[in-house]
Formats: structure tokens, C-alpha cells, sequence
């Protein structure tokens, strides 16, 4: 059985992982790369766990994370592709989509929202369309992550449990739950068709959290080659000299109380 990383190790990794995560960043923006990384799984497999880890030290405006709801009606109208295209990356970007096309190959097709000729047109488009994506000089990742049957009910019963993790638990992820095998059968047809050498599937085990947060920095961090730009602290400029002005009195603004004072205060 995997051993479980001890806390501390799993933050001083994360730590210098996150470090290395902001250079590759700079570099990114530096070289004017484009960047796409699909993180894909079962429900509760801990892909947003890993995703907030990535974009946590990162900059917003340069690292951007899409999760896209139900397409509307006017996107259900649309060629499959385009709602997804919309948030690609321009230079110097990365994008970290929390689910992806591949809704098509998984829950469309499990829970039949999709058409039998459309599902088929999907599997015979994706890796065509992965292949316009990098030869136009776009960075494509494909995350798969692997949860144990044991480790995905923990997970659901933990948020059943826990009011701050009840919104997480959907009634789509309930009705997945009870599809269990067609879902596995789906994956696999999944893989037959887009594990392409040009643009491969990833697949990590991830019923250890904290294995899987590390594991899949680092991996990510071998497949952008980059190189530590020299940085250069910023001088900051003298603070302007003050000739007179006033600040207003506290009184006469609104003011959040000070709430965590008040406790720190009754602790003492």
C-alpha cells in the first residue's frame, strides 16, 4: 500500500513546488507561451484540491481557472467545441480547465444528454481538434484522476457530513454515483480514442491527497521546460512628503468592526 506523505514533508514540498510553480509562470509570460492543462476524473477524485494548489501562488491575470456550468440553450446549438475555444489561452497564459470537452465522453454519455451520432462525432473530432490546438503552438496537458471505489464513498459520506462541503455534492454526482460501472466502461472507450501520442492521457492515482497534489505538480512541472529568470526586487520609491494633509477621524467613516480584537482580547 502507497504510504501517505507526513504533513510536514507534504508542506515543504508544496512549498518549494509552489516556488517553482511561480517560475515557470514568469517564464510563461516571459517566452509568450500558451498553456492548457484538463484535469479529469470521477467525482471526488480531488481535482480541485490539486487546481487551487496550482493557481494558489500563481498570478490570476496569467494563470486562469475555467470551470464551465450546463452549456445554455444558444451553446447547445453551437458546434460542440466553441463554448471551450472562447477560453483559450492567448500569449504569455495559462488555463487550468476544471472539466473539459470531455463531458462529452463522460457524463453526456452516461447520463444520455447527448445523442448516440453525437457522441461518436465527439470521439472522432477530440483528437483532431487537440491536434489544430498544438501544432498552432498551444501547451496541451490531459490529467486523468484515478479514485478507488472505497475512497470516493469516504469522500461523498465526508461531504454529507460536512455543511461547508455540501455544496460540492451535486445530484448529478448521486445519480453518477449509482452509474459507477457504465462510467468506467466510458472511460476506457475514452481512452481508446484520444490517448494519442501527440497528446496523451495522464492518469494519476489520487485516493492519497497529498500523494496526488505533489505527484501531479511535480509531473506538471517536468512537462513545461523553463528557466529561472533573474529576478529583480523593485526599489521602492520615497513615500511622499506630507505638507499638511489630515486623515479623516474614525468616527466620521464607516468602519468594519473589530471583531477577531474583541476575541483575541477575551483569550488573553
Amino acid at each position: 500500500m502507497e504510504k501517505k506523505l507526513k504533513k510536514k514533508t507534504y508542506e515543504k514540498l508544496l512549498e518549494e513546488m509552489q516556488e517553482e510553480l511561480v517560475k515557470m509562470q514568469e517564464w510563461i509570460q516571459h517566452k509568450g507561451l500558451r498553456v492548457v492543462v484538463l484535469f479529469e476524473g470521477r467525482d471526488a477524485a480531488g481535482k480541485g484540491g490539486v487546481i487551487k494548489r496550482i493557481a494558489e501562488p500563481l498570478n490570476p491575470r496569467i494563470c486562469r481557472v475555467v470551470a464551465l456550468p450546463k452549456p445554455t440553450e444558444k451553446e447547445q446549438t453551437q458546434w460542440y467545441f466553441q463554448r471551450y475555444v472562447a477560453h483559450l489561452p492567448s500569449a504569455g497564459e495559462m488555463v487550468l480547465f476544471d472539466r473539459s470537452w470531455y463531458n462529452r465522453a463522460g457524463v453526456e454519455r452516461v447520463m444520455g444528454f447527448c445523442s448516440e451520432a453525437e457522441y461518436w462525432e465527439f470521439l472522432s473530432s477530440a483528437p483532431k481538434f487537440e491536434k489544430l490546438l498544438i501544432d498552432s503552438g498551444i501547451i496541451l496537458i490531459k490529467y486523468w484522476f484515478s479514485v478507488s471505489d472505497e475512497e470516493q464513498e469516504a469522500r461523498f459520506q465526508s461531504r454529507i457530513n460536512d455543511r461547508t462541503k455540501r455544496w460540492k455534492l451535486s445530484d448529478m454526482d448521486l445519480e453518477a454515483r449509482s452509474r459507477w460501472v457504465e462510467y468506467s466502461k466510458a472511460k476506457d472507450v475514452m481512452f481508446q480514442y484520444t490517448d494519442t501520442d501527440f497528446s496523451p492521457w495522464w492518469v494519476i492515482e489520487s485516493d492519497i491527497k497529498r500523494n496526488l497534489r505533489i505527484n501531479c505538480i511535480h509531473h506538471l512541472l517536468s512537462l513545461i521546460p523553463y528557466e529561472k529568470l533573474e529576478y529583480k526586487k523593485p526599489v521602492l520609491p520615497p513615500q511622499q512628503e506630507n505638507t499638511g494633509y489630515v486623515r479623516p477621524p474614525i468616527d466620521s467613516q464607516r468602519y468594519v468592526p473589530n471583531y477577531a480584537g474583541q476575541i483575541a482580547k477575551e483569550k488573553k
